[in-house]
């Protein structure tokens, strides 16, 4: 672990500003905060909160009667997977994300890229953002770019947006695009076991090259193949306001 990442992860142990301290929480979103505070239903320590104010870790945080805790800084990270890492926690596999990605706290991927795939991955040590966007009712949109081994016909874009019968199913119809003579895109709102590789294969095609350029309104662009960043405030909002209305029951993930 190198010294630059060691300070950056003491840096976020500072005190923070009060709706981020909600937002982080998983209450609610920053905007959504501020309202709360505004209408007088916060309190810091028994005293109603003012906007603006910062808390320290030990403080007591209410909304309304309900107290707020967050047992360690949030943490919300988009990686760029090179190909030939795995999606797995398991610590015997030498290429496993986590040992790949060696961050100062425990994080954990949100939806699986498989080892031969490549792109965005979402990781974060929130069970409950997890548990939200991982509901396979909820549509929420993964976006690919895909590369086959024979030209793209008008028809194969046109099975594939429809829906394909794979693992016993038929796939949610969903938007696909030629881009080139090998290449589309595909934005897909479920996760079965390797999807869009299935999907092809079933209609007489195999998958080159498959690479995740985004994940609901977090995006690849701009972050080099095998690095990752922090979310930014206004990328948080988005997601909590994408994923609100979804309820936070664990989930068993499709792959």
């Amino acid at each position: 672990m190198s010294n630059k990442i060691k300070q950056e992860f003491e840096q976020k142990r500072e005190p923070v500003r009060l709706n981020k301290y909600l937002s982080e929480s998983g209450v609610c979103s920053r905007r959504e905060a501020d309202k709360l505070i505004e209408s007088g239903r916060v309190t810091v320590d028994g005293v109603c909160a003012r906007m603006g104010m910062k808390v320290l870790p030990g403080q007591d945080v209410r909304v309304g009667k309900q107290k707020v805790g967050r047992q360690e800084e949030m943490v919300v990270l988009a990686v760029n997977k090179p190909r030939g890492i795995v999606c797995t926690e398991e610590r015997r596999e030498r290429k496993s994300i986590v040992r790949f990605l060696n961050y100062p706290a425990r994080v954990t991927y949100i939806g699986r890229l498989d080892k031969d795939s490549r792109g965005l991955l979402l990781m974060t040590n929130n069970g409950d953002i997890i548990n939200k966007m991982m509901r396979a009712g909820n549509h929420h949109e993964k976006e690919y770019k895909v590369t086959v081994d024979k030209e793209i016909t008008d028809t194969f874009v046109r099975q594939m947006a429809e829906g394909v019968p794979i693992l016993d199913t038929v796939t949610r119809p969903c938007k696909v695009q030629k881009l080139g003579k090998y290449t589309f895109s595909i934005i897909l709102t479920q996760g079965l076991n390797r999807q869009i590789r299935r999907m092809c294969e079933a209609l007489g095609y195999e998958v080159k090259d498959l690479l995740r350029v985004r994940v609901m309104n977090i995006e690849l662009k701009g972050l080099k193949e095998g690095e990752y960043r922090q979310l930014t405030d206004e990328e948080l909002d988005g997601l909590y306001e994408l994923i609100k209305d979804s309820p936070n029951e664990p989930v068993r993930e499709n792959g």
